[in-house]
């Protein structure tokens, strides 16, 4: 195992996981990615093989078929998924957060029937807040839910689905008039069970087709049209009661999301790393290689410090979630610096390549095209920083 990026205090079961997942990345995603990637197809072979190691239950409780491990244990294999293609840890992030989502705020119902197929792979989740008009002002949504007797008929338009077509149910978040003073307490977050694929997946839910992406290829992020969706109340996370309690517990999985985003940004600076130092010793400029040239050297330091420094931020920001603790402002720096940090390293990487880097024949170009995803997912940095300083002027309020 590589010096950088070391967790400190893991579990013998923790480090056997992660040892497994970064051996699958060596030899099942990394040989394959820049194929893939290239050609926008899906990676079905890579995720039969996640399904047969159990990562898709991996942070689902053991009483639902799930290996029960923590947000840090899931942070920590996110990093090395992403360290071997970020498209790969984006099939399992929206259902992760949709898993944490039914975990903590669903009801017995939901749980039984959701979590063990979920554990399997066999339904996957997508998660859906952002809409064509919204994106970061959440409060401006317009998808809206009507009561109608028993159940409740959804309309709108929602935006950048990750994993949008191949789910088997989306959580969703639409405006509900429950007569709460504030537009946050009338919102709802329903679980919209449709079939996997394109078209009309459900009476009135339709995925029109794959957005075409800069990056982030393989994996397809849609649109969701809902048009006359009717669900019965028992479709609201939680249950009917829970009707108004929708962006709360949205913003409790963003915080997940954001943890993952931060690992991701991780995982990708690392193999930006790997890729530099080994392109830096082999490439000879001026009779010696590009690491014995003091410019070079110096750019390796600076990369391997971010890297040291945004792990850490993200280990922390985990362990907050998994003893209880609120990290919405340890989430938000986390993902703040991994993926500033990211955009950085992937750069520095890129032009320590020359015009290597250039060519799609070189895994470095595929990096580049990658890492600004994470400047702008689940949250840009702007709006993370908006986050980070009202939690510290509410914490250090005269």
């Amino acid at each position: 195992m590589a010096r950088l990026a070391q967790t400190p205090g893991l579990t013998d079961v923790q480090r056997s996981i992660l040892e497994t997942v970064r051996e699958f990345a060596d030899k099942e995603i990394i040989p394959h990615a820049q194929r893939l990637e290239h050609a926008d197809e899906y990676p079905t072979d890579i995720l039969d093989g996640m399904r047969e190691m159990g990562l898709f239950g991996l942070t689902i409780d053991e009483e639902y078929g799930g290996l029960g491990e923590s947000l840090l244990t899931y942070a920590l294999v996110v990093e090395q998924l992403s360290r071997g293609w970020m498209s790969i840890s984006g099939i399992v992030n929206t259902h992760f957060i949709v898993a944490y989502l039914i975990s903590q705020h669903g009801s017995a119902e939901q749980k039984t029937r959701l979590l063990p197929k979920m554990a399997t792979g066999e339904v996957r989740g997508a998660f859906s807040m952002s809409e064509p008009e919204t994106g970061s002002d959440v409060s401006a949504i317009t998808s809206r839910a009507v009561r109608d007797g028993d159940n409740y008929v959804l309309n709108g338009q929602k935006m950048w689905l990750t994993n949008g077509a191949y789910s088997s149910v989306v959580a969703t978040l639409v405006k509900t008039d429950t007569g709460a003073e504030s537009v946050y307490g009338n919102m709802s977050t329903f679980l919209l069970e449709k079939e996997p694929g394109f078209g009309e997946t459900a009476p009135g839910l339709t995925i029109p087709g794959k957005i075409e992406k800069m990056g982030y290829k393989g994996v397809e992020t849609t649109e969701m049209v809902l048009d006359g969706v009717t669900v019965p109340d028992s479709a609201i996370l939680g249950g009917a009661d829970k009707v108004g309690r929708g962006f709360y517990q949205m913003m409790d999985g963003i915080e997940v999301g954001r943890v993952n985003v931060a690992a991701r940004a991780c995982g990708i600076s690392l193999r930006a790393f790997e890729l530099a130092v080994a392109y830096a010793q082999q490439r000879k400029t001026f009779g010696q290689p590009l690491a014995k040239h003091q410019a070079i050297a110096f750019k390796l330091a600076e990369m391997g410090t971010k890297i040291e420094a945004a792990h850490a931020l993200m280990v922390n920001a985990a362990r907050l979630k998994d003893a209880g603790q609120r990290n919405d402002v340890e989430a938000g720096m986390a993902k703040l610096l991994a993926s500033e940090y990211c955009a950085e390293v992937v750069q520095e990487a890129f032009r320590i390549h020359g015009g290597y880097g250039y060519s799609k024949e070189y895994e470095i170009e595929r990096l580049m095209r990658e890492a600004p995803f994470l400047l702008i997912g689940e949250g840009t940095s702007e709006i993370q920083k908006t986050i980070i300083s009202r939690g510290l002027l509410k914490e250090y309020k005269l």
